[in-house]
């Protein structure tokens, strides 16, 4: 099993992109740590993961609070002894069709604590273990909003801009300690968070559509093995790089 005794942590693991991450870590032979912030989901995920055989632990962790996040990490230790890989997915989409001069501020501060400050929060504690055993990987978990312009949604677009920046710099600086650092960058996916921020209005969901060449959503699956493969030795001589993962619709 290609990820037999590795040790991951997954963030935003009760639905979505995180849940399947989690799900396909531990069935090829992780032992994972899952963290969210709806209980009642992500201790499901873990109950059910276990029920297979698997070896699972469930956190709770609202990533934009660092005592919460450095006892996620603490807890990751405290229950298997390392971390191996982490899956730094913990995010919020916001309000859509907004322009930048409308956006209200309480907004902009929700989505840029959880997507940009809750993954650094997530390096900076996650960081000093994979340090000290100088081995390690990071996949953060961006959008192609980081590689582009998303009007309508200014502070989802800078919150992904600066994952990819942290993620950048961040591979640089451990490097040399055997440290990988990547994000994976999907285009809209066919995820709970998608849906409850698009698809209430049908319109605008085919207008996003049809900006992807493929004509369609990303299935999670798709998101997912982008992301097995970066944490995998099969990726280990890449760093620093933002893959999108988006139909084609950055080649327009």
């Amino acid at each position: 099993m290609p990820f037999e005794n590795k040790i991951a942590l997954v963030t935003g693991a009760a639905s979505g992109i995180g849940k399947l991450a989690a799900e396909t870590l531990a069935r090829l032979g992780a032992k994972v740590l899952l963290s969210d912030v709806n209980d009642e989901m992500g201790q499901a995920v873990a109950d059910a993961l276990n029920n297979e055989g698997n070896e699972v632990r469930y956190v709770h962790c609202n990533v934009a609070v660092a005592v919460a996040v450095e006892k996620m990490v603490a807890s990751a230790i405290s229950f298997f002894g390392k971390i191996d890989i982490c899956v730094n997915n913990a995010g919020v989409f916001g309000k859509i069709k907004i322009p930048t001069h409308l956006t209200e501020e309480h907004v902009w501060d929700q989505v840029m604590n959880v997507n940009a400050k809750g993954v650094w929060l997530s390096m900076k504690y996650e960081l000093p273990h994979l340090v000290a055993q100088k081995s390690g990987v990071i996949v953060n978990i961006a959008s192609v909003a980081g590689l582009g312009a998303v009007p309508g949604n200014v502070a989802y677009c800078a919150s992904k801009h600066a994952v990819i920046g942290m993620t950048k710099t961040a591979a640089l600086e451990y490097v040399r300690y055997g440290v990988r650092v990547n994000a994976v960058c999907p285009v809209f996916t066919d995820t709970p968070m998608v849906h409850d921020s698009i698809g209430v209005d049908p319109d605008y969901a085919n207008k996003l559509i049809q900006t992807v060449p493929m004509r369609r959503l990303a299935t999670a699956r798709e998101i997912v093995d982008a992301i097995l493969f970066l944490c995998s030795d099969q990726s280990s001589f890449i760093t620093g790089q933002a893959l999108p993962v988006d139909g084609g619709m950055l080649a327009i």
